[in-house]
């Protein structure tokens, strides 16, 4: 896969804005998920998860990384944990806790290592909290979440119009 390059100035300016009337659907074979994004808080990994999803790029990726109570994990075009983009994201801490359905970006031990990797939480994980960026909340498909195991498959991940209005 042709390595990708992270959003800056206007492309940049476009997707955040982007990020403020849409949501991500996350298509398995076990259902949907979709989340809501945090543009204020984390603009440029907001910026930088809609660019690789319009792009395809996750698209056919796997659930390389599945802990119970924790987390599932994926974006990895590897799907080993090992892969990325071809680019690293600087952190955007924030104040956004980490609970059921929060969506953040996996890093290595560097703050600054993120790309495409994210996780969602499978339950609360308030010791992650300001030492991940947190971009999103799932808002639906809860049920597919719980459902997901190691090797499941992203057939598609789409950005959508919002439903909600604010």
């Amino acid at each position: 896969m042709a390595t990708q390059t992270a959003p800056t100035g206007e492309e940049l300016r476009t997707l955040v804005d982007q990020a403020r009337t849409s949501v991500a659907r996350i298509s398995t074979p076990k259902g949907d998920m979709v989340f809501s994004f945090y543009p204020d808080d984390a603009p440029q990994h907001c910026a930088a998860f809609i660019k690789l999803a319009g792009a395809g790029f996750y698209d056919g990726t796997a659930f390389h990384r599945v802990e119970p109570g924790f987390v599932i994990q994926g974006g990895d075009p590897q799907g080993d944990g090992t892969g990325g983009p071809g680019y690293n994201l600087k952190a955007e801490f924030n104040d956004r806790p980490h609970v059921r359905g929060t969506v953040a970006m996996a890093r290595a031990s560097s703050p600054d290592s993120a790309g495409s990797q994210f996780y969602i939480c499978l339950d609360d994980a308030r010791f992650l909290d300001k030492q991940y960026t947190v971009f999103g909340q799932l808002t639906d498909g809860f049920e597919t979440l719980d459902a997901i195991r190691r090797g499941d498959r992203m057939t598609k991940v789409t950005i959508d119009p919002s439903t909600n209005s604010g």
